[in-house]
């Protein structure tokens, strides 16, 4: 009677060099994924032995390595656990492969070249960021059209009439690049085989020069003309560049002629691109193109939830909602902002706070502080209290008026550049202790009092406005 390899019992710890547990695995590994994943990463892992706590696997490029280990470690440990419990963890070595020559591109089947670049030369290439992820952006209504946009770009196996190019377009630090680098790797990831080439027109420039100058600009054209998927980061920077301009153009008619998707990224639409001609504007404003508008204060804080996550550190939510309402002007400064905070609290050893994330960051709020009043805030408190704007300086201890009054303070230390001296003397001559009071009271209320909390919420929203 045959044995199978499957018969195997799980609980057995088998001891050998890896060769007969390895097939188990894959066996496990290729249910649980699907043939396409494990064909594209799996079947690259060539197992070279193991020992009683690791398993030796040689990958012939550092991408797949990365990638196996950033996607596929865990379940790999646990799949061999099955067979052998005393396996803790993977090596993944890259094998050294011979010299390609021109009469042999490639070598056990792989092409000789950076694995960044999928068959690019490296010098005409940039890596991607293995934070900007489809994973780790976070839609709303400003983004969510051109992250649909994106997302139906990179999934789709052929290039889909009326998409190519697209253009994404929208102002500093709104999620152009996040947008670029997720559907450059969602595209490796599901359709490893195409060539995806991700450059930003700066270095697309660069390149170019270097080619005319070096009189290699045969090899120039080849090697972006030649990739499945190109994309161009920030298009603008070639404006007023005439011959670069004029090289760009012929690129992506070459590209899009031959069914061959692109992706641009700019900081205003194609028609409002200055000193670009005329032919590429209206050859880029063919395709899809789809803008990211300023982020709403949902999606900042939105943002800001999502990082706190990924990195694990406890934030309170009263310090997430102060940073959303307060740097409003981009992701990249609002994301700087509680890398900040983090950063230095960590090294001081002080727990996050409001008050020392406002003393961490005052001159980042003081540069995007609306110009926004004590005057204005007695004023909405009042209404919104149904109260005389001379309440809030008067003498009355009423809760009616006495509480409205403490969260006009409070919001006049979140919302203005004013000091608690400052503050307490347009509140009737009050002093600061009585300010930090009220304060303090206030801040006990957001987290006790729900319909106080979204009370002044709303409140500090229609200051900001």
């Amino acid at each position: 009677m045959t044995t199978m390899l499957r018969d195997v019992p799980v609980t057995e710890t088998i001891n050998d060099d890896g060769q007969t547990i390895w097939p188990l695995v894959q066996h496990d590994l290729r249910n649980e994924f699907g043939e396409d994943t494990y064909k594209s990463w799996i079947s690259k892992l060539d197992c070279k032995g193991c020992t009683s706590a690791s398993v030796d696997f040689i990958v012939p490029t550092r991408f797949i390595r990365d990638w196996v280990l950033t996607h596929f470690e865990k379940k790999i440990i646990k799949a061999w656990q099955k067979h052998n419990g005393t396996v803790k963890k993977i090596n993944i070595t890259i094998a050294k492969a011979k010299k390609a020559s021109a009469t042999n591109p490639e070598v056990n089947g792989h092409a000789m070249v950076a694995e960044q670049s999928d068959g690019v030369d490296d010098n005409y290439v940039q890596k991607l960021d293995k934070r900007f992820t489809f994973d780790t952006f976070v839609a709303g209504p400003s983004n969510e059209f051109a992250y649909a946009a994106a997302r139906a770009v990179s999934e789709t196996k052929k290039v889909q009439p009326g998409s190519n190019p697209l253009f994404l377009y929208g102002g500093v630090g709104l999620g152009k690049t996040h947008l670029m680098h997720a559907t450059a790797w969602h595209i490796k990831e599901t359709n490893p085989s195409r060539k995806v080439v991700y450059i930003s027109a700066e270095k697309f420039m660069y390149q170019f020069v270097k080619a005319l100058r070096t009189n290699d600009i045969m090899r120039f054209k080849e090697q972006y003309r030649s990739v499945d998927v190109l994309m161009v980061d920030d298009i603008q920077f070639i404006c007023g560049k005439d011959s670069t301009q004029e090289e760009f153009f012929h690129t992506l008619n070459a590209l899009i002629d031959n069914n061959r998707q692109v992706v641009i990224s700019g900081d205003r639409s194609p028609s409002d691109l200055q000193n670009m001609e005329e032919r590429i504007k209206s050859r880029l404003g063919w395709g899809l193109v789809a803008d990211i508008h300023n982020t709403t204060y949902e999606l900042r804080l939105g943002i800001l939830q999502s990082k706190v996550e990924r990195v694990g550190i406890v934030v309170p939510n009263q310090v997430l909602e102060f940073l959303a309402s307060k740097i409003t002007s981009n992701v990249r400064e609002l994301e700087g902002a509680l890398n900040k905070v983090i950063a230095h609290t960590s090294l001081t050893r002080q727990e996050i706070t409001l008050a020392n994330t406002q003393d961490i960051l005052r001159d980042l709020l003081r540069s995007n502080e609306k110009n926004i009043t004590i005057d204005e805030v007695q004023k909405k408190v009042a209404e919104r209290y149904n109260l005389k704007v001379s309440d809030m300086y008067s003498s009355k201890r009423s809760r009616t008026v006495a509480r409205p009054r403490q969260v006009a303070m409070y919001l006049a230390k979140q919302l203005t550049i004013y000091s608690l001296a400052e503050i307490g003397k347009k509140f009737g001559g009050k002093d600061h202790t009585t300010v930090m009071h009220a304060i303090k009271k206030v801040e006990v209320l957001l987290k006790t009092d729900r319909e106080f909390s979204e009370d002044v919420r709303l409140l500090m929203k229609v200051l900001q406005c």
